[in-house]
């Protein structure tokens, strides 16, 4: 569907493990489009926005809060810690962008509370005792979307603004769960009264922001406003269509954006998946190209592949077009953004990862998301020739060396997919586009020509 103005609304996607740098692409697509909207997780994922020089990091926000004609909607699908939320509003004030008028949370959205957090490590420990943790940050998500879908022990952001309401609701949940911690080991305390201060005290700083989006956007469809969709994690963490268990507790993928938000799947008008030029993973979980070795460290060094949210540093290796392949299918992508480019650069060889084969000598060129299974198989690689130049300051493809644009046109032959974006490093500025796909509006950014396929 496209908006009054032509532009179609548009869904950023990650298509690998999460951490491809989607927040860029939101930062820089906001311009085009008219709402942004959040529509899956919570402060478990990180976006951090880098405009001439200047570092933004996120988590619950939309990445386009930096453009001031954005209308920035949190959407029913999330999960909420408001705490954190009001922290980075007043970080986005404390910069002197105002979000009266112009900024939304569901009411529907679900409230992240001080024992899911708790729960969430608990459980962590347990699995890694026994060498199963999921690898999660931690910071309740996986519990409060369990409440979600348990029902009688949620609470959403719409009760915070109804003390009484919140006051009985509480009363009957927090010893239950303060019940539930013992049997996890943790003895920790919560006074229910300070909760529920707190809570009444966020809920009347996030009231003017609080509302049905639901209605809202619909409204902004039938205002013919074009929409960005934002989705945190990415495609093989869905919790349906991903590496299960080793997943977060939504789903990140395309597929997320209608029951996350309340708008049918035919408001999307197009889907551009993100993708590092090399992979990563956080946490626990198979990953068929990991490189634990010199190469894999020099990837993580180069890259700074370290987690916004958590610090912890991530499992580098080399890109997987097996993996890649499906992400894009489940996510209906219609171009590719390529990031972090430039950290290949100085690499003498550049491998693909274009089929796995299996313990028992099987050649799969199907992604099996079963944990089991993947954990069987190995890459079976692709080599292609490195290049020594660094390439943060190429404005074009004919700027890039020739191995590089070789790469590139490889990664597209193999995924059957346009590449529309490449990133050369972090800043807005080091963006080229192919104006094939849509012209930009800043012409020293642009590749001159579209890739060809190899």
């Amino acid at each position: 569907m496209a908006s009054q103005s032509g532009t179609p609304n548009t869904a950023i996607v990650g298509l690998q493990w999460g951490d491809e740098g989607k927040g860029k692409f939101v930062d820089v697509l906001a311009a085009e489009h008219d709402v942004v909207v959040r529509f899956n997780g919570g402060a478990n994922a990180g976006h951090t926005i880098v405009v001439e020089g200047e570092k933004l990091a996120l988590h619950l926000m939309p990445s386009a809060v930096l453009n001031p004609n954005c209308e920035l909607v949190i959407a029913n699908g999330t999960v909420i810690d408001p705490g954190i939320l009001v922290k980075e509003i007043e970080l986005v004030e404390s910069r002197g962008l105002s979000l009266e008028g112009r900024f939304h949370v569901s009411s529907r959205a679900h409230v992240v509370l001080p024992w899911h957090s708790l729960l969430d490590g608990a459980a962590e420990a347990r699995l890694s005792d026994r060498g199963e943790a999921i690898g999660t940050t931690k910071r309740g998500i996986g519990p409060a979307y369990a409440d979600k879908i348990g029902r009688s022990m949620a609470i959403r952001m719409g009760d915070l603004l109804d003390e009484a309401y919140l006051r009985t609701h509480l009363e009957k949940i927090a010893p239950l769960r303060l019940e539930e911690l013992k049997v996890a080991g943790n003895d920790s305390t919560i006074d229910t009264e300070a909760l529920l201060a707190d809570l009444t005290t966020l809920g009347e700083r996030l009231r003017p922001y609080i509302t049905d989006t639901t209605w809202l956007l619909h409204d902004r469809v039938n205002e013919k406003r074009s929409l960005l969709f934002e989705g945190a994690n990415a495609c093989l963490l869905d919790v349906d269509h991903g590496t299960y268990p080793f997943v977060t507790s939504s789903n990140a993928s395309a597929l997320g954006i209608s029951p996350g938000t309340g708008l049918p799947a035919k408001t999307l008008g197009r889907v551009v998946g993100v993708v590092k030029a090399y992979s990563t993973r956080v946490g626990g979980g198979p990953f068929p190209t990991e490189l634990d070795d010199a190469t894999g460290d020099r990837i993580r060094d180069r890259g700074r592949e370290y987690g916004t949210t958590t610090g912890r540093p991530r499992r580098c290796g080399w890109i997987d077009l097996v993996a890649l392949r499906y992400a894009a299918m489940v996510c209906g992508a219609d171009s590719l953004a390529i990031t972090l480019l430039d950290v290949l650069s100085g690499f003498d060889e550049i491998r693909l990862c274009t089929n796995y084969k299996t313990a028992s000598g099987e050649i799969l060129d199907r992604f099996p998301p079963d944990a089991r299974l993947l954990e069987e198989c190995t890459p079976v690689y692709e080599s292609h020739p490195g290049w020594a130049e660094e390439i943060d300051q190429c404005k074009s493809i004919s700027e890039l060396p020739p191995a590089c644009q070789s790469y590139l046109k490889s990664l597209q032959s193999h995924l059957g997919v346009p590449i529309e974006f490449i990133s050369v490093g972090p800043d807005r500025r080091q963006t080229m586009r192919c104006p094939q796909k849509q012209s930009c509006r800043d012409d020293s950014c642009c590749v001159p020509g579209p890739l060809e396929n190899a």
